[in-house]
């Protein structure tokens, strides 16, 4: 390798623990910087969203908008330059994310109204949890997603077993009460029932009819019990796992989540 070739490498390294990792002052000390620069270009984008705002200050806002644009395009130009694997980090969580947040901009150059999808950039103050290295909100991240995913199929069975109750109700009630009451088609009827059953209670459409009543009445008690159950599901698979998760970004996919003692990635097998 020549002495060009490692100085380059060196730099890479060295960006790459600026970039990716927190463990020392420049490191935080950018994060904390895009931090402030996302919250910053995310003000802009909602205050731009406001008419009387718009009217005074559109253009001061408009080159306000370019000026994040461009820094974060910079960004995004260093993250693929000091990735080992740029595939891995474009199509990771953050690496979509990162690409989303200046897309809009440049969109907005040909379809109107597209920078106001820049408030997508909100989602990248996940990178908080990593400048803060509070490893044990993402152990915690890390038990609620496994959970999820653990319990998948029961909530899939039990959002099944809703939706049948819904249209059964949707149709029933289409047939006691009638246009009469607002009930002008099952799929209204439906909307009614998912209302009622998850006690939010519009009052767009309510029954006239006794018996119509008592039935939205035994509609919402069910409504009650029904609320409980995903809580329940969740909470049983929250108990069997158990939080254990590391910070250390993979140089070469850019992937985190690892075990505390991990030597390589468990996605790519690269060296940590």
């Amino acid at each position: 390798m020549t002495a060009g070739a490692r100085e380059t490498s060196s730099a890479r390294e060295r960006w790459h623990e600026i970039i990716f990792e927190a463990d020392t002052p420049a490191g935080k000390l950018f994060d904390v910087v895009l931090l402030v620069a996302i919250l910053l270009s995310v003000m802009a984008v909602v205050l731009e969203s406001v008419t009387g705002i718009r009217e005074g200050c559109g253009p001061l806002l408009a080159a306000v908008e370019w000026v994040f644009t461009g820094l974060f395009t910079v960004e995004y130009g260093l993250r693929l330059w000091v990735v080992r694997s740029r595939l891995g980090y474009v199509f990771s969580f953050f690496g979509i994310i990162d690409f989303l947040s200046i897309l809009p901009t440049y969109l907005a150059l040909f379809v109107g109204g597209a920078q106001s999808f820049l408030v997508i950039r909100i989602m990248r103050l996940l990178r908080i949890f990593r400048v803060l290295k509070l490893a044990r909100f993402l152990a915690e991240a890390n038990v609620l997603t496994a959970a999820l995913r653990s319990s998948r199929h029961k909530i899939t069975v039990f959002v099944g077993g809703v939706l049948c109750v819904v249209v059964i109700m949707g149709a029933v009630m289409y047939l006691v009460e009638g246009s009469g009451s607002g009930f002008t088609s099952i799929p209204r009827s439906m909307y009614w029932a998912i209302v009622t059953m998850t006690t939010v209670g519009y009052g767009e459409v309510t029954p006239q009819t006794p018996l119509g009543q008592v039935i939205s009445a035994m509609l919402m008690i069910l409504g009650y019990g029904i609320i409980a159950v995903p809580t329940g599901i969740v909470s049983a698979e929250l108990v069997k796992v158990t939080p254990s998760i590391s910070t250390q970004a993979c140089k070469d996919c850019s992937r985190e989540g690892h075990d505390p003692d991990a030597k390589h990635c468990k996605w790519c097998g690269s060296e940590l």
